[in-house]
């Protein structure tokens, strides 16, 4: 199934189930218990908004092996982690912000895991019991600020640089997806998840080895060669078979008088 949470014309937030062009509205928490309560609203009549609130999205770098021979890069011997904060989470359609039109910006487009329960030190066998779904990640990153601070936080943190959606898809394998991003309508990526470096199983295990996933939280699982510099003006687009395509386009931030 494809779970979305949306705005109706009237400002009503809600969460629902996709099919088709009709979103069919739910109640409770779908992460552990929900019914349909029989409302429906027309894909074209309501915003989809990012398609759940993630406490954290811990992302990986340099997570495929098509990125890494690209680069010409040693594979690395662990997960090279860093954190997304939730208040950097937009939707579809919504604007990415760029922070300083001097800097470079770079789009990433990933797939990302949506965690279904709890999971602390959770063996490598059992992690995917573990996940309720998939989504489109795109990990904007603002390469000047990269280079200027030394580590990832604000380059990858800023408000605006996590789009996600434009659902969350469950019964698909992960593991076996392809992955194309678009800039202007131009393919600049176009992989298959199973060129993970890190399998998904492994990430799981090893993240809640050290920090526990709740429900909702999020691992943006890296992104394949061909990531690179997005322009104020110009719109991506992630699309990930069985999830749909999540779009966005750069705008440069406004300044008040």
């Amino acid at each position: 199934m494809k779970y979305v949470r949306f705005c109706s014309p009237d400002g009503h937030v809600g969460r629902g189930i996709l099919s088709g062009q009709e979103i069919e509205e739910l109640e409770g928490d779908i992460f552990s218990q929900y019914r349909l309560i029989g409302r429906k609203y027309g894909l074209r009549e309501a915003k989809l908004l990012p398609p759940c609130e993630p406490g954290k999205i811990v992302g990986v770098g340099a997570n495929y092996k098509s990125h890494l021979s690209g680069k010409h890069m040693d594979p690395p011997s662990c997960p090279r982690l860093f954190i997304k904060p939730g208040s950097s989470v937009i939707g579809p359609d919504d604007r990415i912000i760029c922070p300083d039109p001097a800097h470079t910006i770079h789009f990433e487009g990933e797939l990302a895991v949506v965690m279904g329960k709890r999971c602390s030190k959770v063996p490598e066998e059992k992690a995917l019991d573990h996940v309720f779904g998939y989504t489109c990640i795109n990990d904007v990153t603002d390469r000047t600020m990269l280079e200027e601070d030394g580590q990832w936080t604000r380059g990858k943190g800023a408000d605006t640089f996590a789009p996600l959606g434009p659902v969350i898809a469950d019964g698909i394998d992960g593991g076996n997806l392809i992955l194309e991003t678009r800039v202007q309508g131009q393919v600049r990526q176009h992989m298959s998840t199973s060129d993970l470096y890190f399998p998904i199983p492994y990430l799981i295990s090893f993240i809640s080895t050290y920090m526990t996933l709740y429900p909702g939280d999020m691992i943006a699982t890296g992104s394949p060669v061909g990531m690179g510099p997005l322009k104020v003006g110009e719109t991506v687009e992630v699309e990930i078979q069985g999830i749909g395509i999540l779009k966005n386009k750069m705008t440069v931030k406004e300044v008040k008088p």
